[in-house]
């Protein structure tokens, strides 16, 4: 099967936060059954050049109609990991992906229309007519629209109407609001399309809804976990969409994701200090130990919790902050290590950096460290994860493998994933953590008190917790299979 994957990001060359790690899994995992896959990326000059191999040309002339202007492109070819990516670069003063980050430009609309047009153009002008084309967020919610109405036997040589759409929604909090120009831009009518049952925002009756365009437009709708996709239909977490993803039903599914095991594995993990697993847990303190001597935190007979996270109001910042002091009081090490997009959250992490000082308990890290990250899972005991919604998150997942027992609100795939020690219907030897439901510091209080009471008065409970977590199948194998069985039911 020739699988075409299309994404704003592929890590580790493109990555602002799961989605990458979501289209490498996937891609690596379903090339690895033998199956055709290509990913196709923008070309950013923030690449992570030094990631990919074999980088050369293979399409210099494409051409892009943008308004009444036509923008050249040439697609780039390169392995990331064993993963074959296809590059495209706009050759324009517009300078689309020469921005220096991947998202949070004003023109990002502008910019992911492009590409979305550019995608269809380079398929359809090399000739290549994937059996599944899978798109991703809002970025790419315009393929499948253009796909139907432009690129289905309109195009030079065959047309692709023997492609099959997957969309896939990560995260409803960003469903690209867009304006009617972002429309003519590539092509398309706004009087045709911006109607209630295509592409219409509900909250703006001249306004655009490009993540409903590609829900509407697709041949099938997934998103990242069971438990969310019962949410976004059935609560205010479908963010207005939760009529039309009721309505379209039939055609929409909740995938759990899975995590790398090449790249996420405590017996293979080329940061850690010392190599462990589930037979080979008392090394885990090894790990412990250079954590420590690497953030400045003193030894002692402490257990570590840690926080690692985009500081954020959807990861509930509020409860991280006040979950540092209240671990700091029950005789808790703190770890922190994450940035923050708002400039308030940003600064009300600084005061508690400021205030704590130079503790030899505490170390705040406001900045991602890929490297940084391995360690702390290598070394923590404990991972706050307090989300307001979470579409499935990946924190947890890596969290388990490597032996870190997760305190998580029950909401998405959290839910799906993490069973409380106590109060869980599972036999013992599935549970694997400790959760709670209210959006409070109390309910989020009783859920910490149960973790760090049991790592000081059991610790051989909360090591089989460990080991719980470690030895649950977290892998890209089942929902690859998944996937699988989605595409194949699709395909004529």
């Amino acid at each position: 099967m020739y699988i075409a994957m299309v994404s704003a990001e592929c890590a580790p060359v493109a990555k602002a936060g799961g989605l990458g790690d979501f289209i490498h899994g996937l891609a690596r995992e379903l090339a690895l059954r033998g199956h055709q896959v290509e990913v196709l990326l923008p070309k950013y000059d923030s690449l992570r050049y030094d990631l990919i191999e074999d980088l050369s040309p293979v399409h210099k002339d494409l051409r892009v109609p943008y308004f009444d202007e036509i923008v050249p492109c040439q697609v780039d070819h390169g392995l990331v990991d064993g993963v074959d990516c296809l590059f495209i670069d706009p050759r324009s003063s517009h300078a689309f992906f020469e921005r220096g980050r991947i998202y949070g430009e004003g023109d990002d609309d502008a910019r992911f229309a492009l590409f979305c047009r550019a995608v269809l153009e380079f398929l359809s002008q090399s000739g290549r007519r994937p059996d599944i084309l899978h798109c991703h967020d809002w970025q790419t919610g315009l393929i499948p629209v253009l796909l139907w109405e432009v690129f289905d036997g309109l195009v030079q040589g065959p047309g692709m109407s023997s492609t099959r759409t997957v969309y896939t929604l990560h995260n409803l909090g960003h469903q690209g609001w867009v304006a009617e120009a972002v429309l003519r831009q590539v092509g398309l009518s706004p009087q045709r399309l911006i109607t209630p049952d295509r592409l219409q925002d509900s909250g703006n009756l001249r306004g655009v809804n490009l993540m409903k365009g590609g829900i509407v437009f697709s041949n099938f709708v997934t998103t990242v976990s069971p438990r969310y996709a019962w949410e976004v239909q059935n609560t205010d977490q479908g963010m207005g969409l939760q009529g039309l993803l009721r309505q379209y039903d039939g055609k929409f599914a909740g995938v759990l994701n899975g995590i790398d095991d090449a790249v996420w594995n405590p017996l293979s993990d080329r940061h850690l200090a010392h190599s462990y697993g589930p037979e080979t847990l008392p090394h885990k303190a090894l790990n412990k130990t250079a954590l420590r001597r690497r953030l400045g935190l003193q030894d002692s007979a402490k257990p570590i919790l840690c926080v690692i996270s985009r500081l954020d109001r959807q990861k509930g910042v509020d409860l991280i902050r006040h979950g540092i002091d209240h671990a700091l009081y029950h005789e808790c090490q703190v770890v922190v290590l994450g940035s923050a997009p708002e400039p308030s959250v940003a600064e009300a992490f600084r005061q508690i950096r400021e205030r704590l000082g130079p503790s030899r308990d505490a170390h705040l890290e406001l900045a991602y460290n890929e490297e940084l990250s391995h360690q702390i899972y290598g070394g923590a005991d404990m991972i706050l994860i307090p989300s307001v919604y979470e579409p499935c998150g990946l924190t947890q997942l890596i969290a388990m493998k490597y032996g870190v027992v997760p305190i998580v609100r029950r909401v998405g795939g959290l839910a799906d994933t993490v069973f409380d020690a106590n109060y869980s219907e599972r036999p013992f030897k599935e549970r694997n953590g400790y959760t709670f439901d209210d959006l409070t510091v109390t309910a989020q209080d009783h859920a910490m008190d149960r973790a760090i009471g049991l790592w000081y008065q059991y610790p051989e409970y909360f090591r089989q917790l460990r080991v719980n977590g470690m030895v649950a199948d977290h892998s890209w194998g089942v929902p690859a299979g998944r996937y699988l069985d989605i595409y194949h039911h699709l395909l004529p």
